[in-house]
């Protein structure tokens, strides 16, 4: 039974987009971690920029969203699950709308060599029996296309070539010593 002016009802309408906005943003990042231009992509379809950054606002005041958090749940999640060379990560974060200072930070103190070594040594069994140029080939791609600088690459397949060679090497001599 109550009346409401043209203009309460205007502002009853602001904010329930407003809110239901909001809702969409936290459905958005229950799943994963996000950047804030994710999320104003995510809302950019159904909202006005307006609403859209007064929901950003929101949420980085509430603290469920920030740059720097986002990149280093990024970083840490790649390197531990699907490790990616420098490059590779800053592209990525790139992507997500992170800021060059804040990847900077976040990517100062990535230790490539480890990560690329975690990667190699979990692809060096797809490739084990192939020839030894085939397969210095192949695994140098394989980290190349993550990302992974030549001067770290290179090192690394020399290495694990070495560990195979001398690995097949054993394996003969036990056979022959065997029969």
């Amino acid at each position: 039974g109550q009346e409401l002016s043209a203009g309460q009802i205007a502002e009853l309408r602001g904010n329930d987009e407003s809110e239901r906005a909001y809702e969409r943003a936290l459905n958005f990042i229950s799943y994963r971690p996000r950047s804030k231009a994710e999320i104003r992509r995510n809302l950019r379809a159904k909202y006005d920029s307006e609403v859209i950054e007064a929901v950003v606002e929101r949420l980085a005041r509430a603290g469920l969203i920030g740059d720097a958090d986002f990149a280093s749940y990024w970083v840490e999640n790649r390197l531990h699950f699907r490790p990616r060379g420098v490059r590779a990560l800053r592209y990525e974060l790139r992507q997500k709308g992170i800021e060059d200072s804040v990847i900077d930070s976040v990517l100062m103190d990535v230790d490539e060599e480890s990560a690329a070594r975690q990667l190699a040594e979990s692809a060096v069994s797809r490739f084990r029996r192939l020839p030894e140029s085939d397969f210095r080939k192949k695994l140098g791609n394989y980290l190349t296309r993550r990302g992974f600088p030549y001067q770290v690459v290179r090192p690394l397949v020399e290495e694990l070539a070495e560990s195979i060679r001398s690995d097949d090497a054993s394996e003969m001599e036990s056979e022959e010593h065997d029969a």
